[in-house]
């Protein structure tokens, strides 16, 4: 069963479970055979996978002959329950579905213009009372995170502006990132900043919890130090990025 939402984008029901998709970036409707694209063998069979990367998710990057995909398999991270493994989660319905969650906020973010992975497809898989779920997105082309490229060498002030404003945009849309850290953040050229990772993030009104997300950011950036050569994260970065929040966020 199709249920179109809105031009080019469409829900399918599975066997198991449902997807959600943009018709427009895969070049059709799917059926709910189309469910292969979410599993990595399929893209391996193919040759398609060029670099998995592993950590809270699993994510797969794909090469396909017209595009570049990131394919992420939901996983818990911290404690669990030993009834759940790493990559169940509790049926609470499917508006609670967490790649479906992330795909609509991410397809609103896009439409916003925020520098913001495009989500392609998602779907979940139901077992009893648990289910797992994936999304595909959109890779963003010729960037490293912030973690790697502060390894490689200091960042300028003008990219720690960048960095600043470009969370300052973001939290103008509303948006509460869950895990604003240095992994999370892509630097490209010009300079280009992007965020990813959207897991559990939502639209809220303003409050405390953009100083929240500052400050996780903020921590996680002691952490990486701690592994750097001295002063390739000074006092004088965090200075810049906080001046390119206030200036965005004036605006």
């Amino acid at each position: 069963m199709l249920t179109n939402l809105e031009p080019a984008v469409a829900r399918i029901e599975t066997p198991a479970g449902a997807m959600l998709v943009d018709c427009g970036l895969l070049g059709r409707a799917p059926d709910a055979g189309a469910e292969a694209i979410f599993d990595p063998a399929y893209w391996q069979a193919r040759g398609e996978i060029s670099r998995a990367v592993r950590g809270r998710g699993a994510t797969w990057f794909i090469s396909t002959r017209v595009d570049e995909w990131a394919l992420r398999h939901y996983r818990r991270g911290g404690l669990i329950t030993p009834l759940m493994s790493l990559d169940r989660y509790l049926w609470a319905g499917e508006a609670a579905v967490r790649s479906f969650a992330e795909w609509r906020l991410l397809a609103e973010l896009h439409a916003q213009g925020l520098p913001v992975p495009r989500p392609i497809a998602a779907r979940y898989v139901r077992a009893g009372v648990t289910y797992r779920c994936d999304l595909i997105m959109r890779r963003i082309r010729e960037v490293a995170p912030l973690s790697t490229s502060l390894q490689a060498a200091p960042l300028p002030g003008e990219v720690w502006r960048a960095i600043g404003a470009t969370i300052a945009r973001l939290h103008a849309a509303g948006v509460d990132h869950a895990d604003l850290n240095a992994h999370n953040i892509l630097l490209g050229v010009e300079p280009a900043v992007s965020i990813i990772d959207f897991d559990r993030c939502r639209i809220r009104r303003p409050g405390g919890w953009q100083q929240s997300n500052l400050r996780r950011l903020q921590r996680s950036l002691r952490k990486i130090s701690a592994a750097l050569p001295p002063q390739r994260i000074s006092a004088q970065s965090w200075h810049e990025l906080q001046g390119g929040y206030r200036d965005a966020s004036r605006l």
